[in-house]
């Protein structure tokens, strides 16, 4: 299967897990699943800069317009899509990742590489998306908790997704 044909499936069956079942699920108003920037981080190594961007601000504004929130998830996607070769610059080895794939994955990374960037990735987006909804200085506690909740779950599907639709080699 050609990358483009699976980054389209992954783009429409992450969206529509996410509105359809994720966003359905809510844990004391602390905790989000959130999968679907998922499809920003899978998105291909050497994919330039504007692309990657342009597709996270496509991403976000699917998922806005599903949840009429007016932007948000855009700004999170577009966010994480600007800083995400930075960090793939920062976790990788000196002579960059030797892998026949062209997408990060647990098994182009390396399992400990990977979650180290899909973590700061994820938790960059939360902190983001969780600031403009909050927008309050006075909730600063509820802030906290509610970005390192929803990061740990996220990063709990985001495992649960690899392990079941990437095999090790």
């Amino acid at each position: 299967m050609s990358i483009l044909l699976r980054n389209i499936i992954r783009f429409v069956l992450l969206l529509l897990l996410q509105v359809f079942v994720l966003n359905k699920i809510l844990l004391h108003q602390s905790v989000s699943f959130n999968i679907y920037m998922l499809f920003v981080l899978l998105l291909p190594f050497n994919l330039p800069r504007p692309a990657l961007m342009l597709l996270a601000l496509l991403m976000g504004l699917t998922h806005d317009m599903f949840m009429n929130t007016m932007g948000m998830h855009a700004a999170a996607c577009v966010f994480i899509a600007y800083l995400r070769p930075f960090i793939i610059n920062i976790l990788s080895p000196q002579g960059g990742f030797e892998t026949t794939q062209k997408t990060p994955s647990m098994t182009s990374m390396g399992v400990s590489q990977f979650l180290i960037y899909a973590a700061i990735l994820v938790f960059l987006h939360n902190l983001v998306f969780f600031s403009l909804e909050v927008f309050n200085v006075g909730s600063f506690l509820y802030l906290l908790l509610k970005i390192i909740f929803s990061t740990a779950a996220s990063i709990f599907l985001i495992v649960l997704y690899e392990l079941l639709f990437f095999s090790r080699k």
